[in-house]
């Protein structure tokens, strides 16, 4: 009961938003140019209708984890809004690792439906690392991102919209190691 109590404290420091309230337009072009320059997602920013991205996303865990980044949403190439990402997960987890993220919209409805705080990962939903030498997924289930050899031991996989939305993640760095459940959760706000 104890090990569960300060794994809630834990998670609760987590979550807790790391700036203040107010929204500020941020210059990430830097993550942007890192999502730009894989050829496996070129395609996505010249015909999506959107995108949330996310230049950084710190994820620890020790039984209970959980996951937190602040991002921005762009319609047509133009800010929209702000929007933060938060995670929960429960299970045999350990570690902690940093990842960049973004999330295209494939249409109005997609951009919409994420926007209105509706956006959830089904089973299928899966997130594609854009580097050699990490792999990624995400899905109702949960997050998880691990080191590999690589692309020359294997093929990378390939990108595709589910329910109008296509993930991509750039490790940055970390270890760790989950069978867990989770949820992630989109709060936007307007501009």
């Amino acid at each position: 009961m104890k090990m569960l109590r300060w794994g809630l404290l834990l998670l609760a420091c987590l979550l807790m938003p790391l700036t203040g309230s107010a929204q500020q337009v941020h210059d990430y072009s830097k993550a942007k140019n890192a999502f730009r320059s894989a050829p496996e997602v070129r395609w996505f920013f010249d015909n999506a209708y959107g995108y949330a991205l996310f230049p950084v996303v710190g994820k620890a865990a020790l039984i209970i984890g959980g996951a937190y980044g602040e991002g921005q949403v762009y319609r047509k190439g133009e800010i929209t809004g702000t929007v933060n990402l938060i995670h929960g997960s429960i299970g045999f987890q350990w570690g902690g690792q940093a990842f960049s993220e973004i999330i295209f919209f494939q249409n109005q409805w997609a951009y919409e439906k994420f926007t209105r705080g509706q956006f959830e990962f089904d089973a299928k939903a899966s997130a594609v690392a854009i580097t050699a030498g990490a792999s990624a997924k995400t899905s109702t289930t949960g997050t998880s991102a691990s080191a590999t050899a690589g692309p020359q031991t294997g093929v990378q996989s390939k990108a595709y919209y589910t329910n109008g939305m296509a993930t991509f993640v750039h490790v940055k760095g970390g270890l760790m190691a989950e069978l867990a459940v989770g949820g992630q959760k989109f709060n936007f706000r307007p501009l």
